[in-house]
């Protein structure tokens, strides 16, 4: 929740797909409505948050197109957006404190594909997916 209302203070447009419930639940669920409203519902930009990151990434690479990454500090965010054109974050809210995170999410969704020599490497990770 703090991630979203965050984000949402800066002036994002913030669906939330997830839930907000103490006790565990099937997270590919949630990866998977938050990975098909990227590629489906025009939104640029994913953020998942769970205990680690790395269950909803996984989960969100299974979606033809989407290119989620952990991240545990902003520089691999930020560079991972500028040459793999990935297209959601995933941190841990076990491993990353709240101002970590807000650096993680600034960085990833502030960046810009620079395209160029990086295309052709995206392009091989889309052929990957048929």
């Amino acid at each position: 929740m703090h991630i979203k209302d965050y984000l949402t203070r800066k002036g994002h447009e913030v669906l939330d797909v997830g839930t907000n419930r103490a006790e565990r639940v099937d997270y590919p669920l949630y990866a998977e409505k938050a990975a098909k409203a990227v590629m489906e519902g025009g939104y640029e930009n994913g953020v998942l948050v769970c205990g680690s990151g790395v269950g909803m990434a996984i989960a969100a690479n299974k979606i033809n197109g989407i290119r989620a990454v952990v991240c545990s500090e902003p520089y691999s965010a930020r560079l991972a957006k500028e040459h793999n054109n990935a297209n959601i974050v995933a941190f841990g809210a076990r491993v990353v404190g709240t101002a970590v995170a807000e650096t993680i999410a600034d960085a990833f969704i502030e960046s810009v594909f620079e395209g160029g020599r990086h295309q052709k490497r995206v392009d091989m990770l889309r052929a990957l997916e048929s």
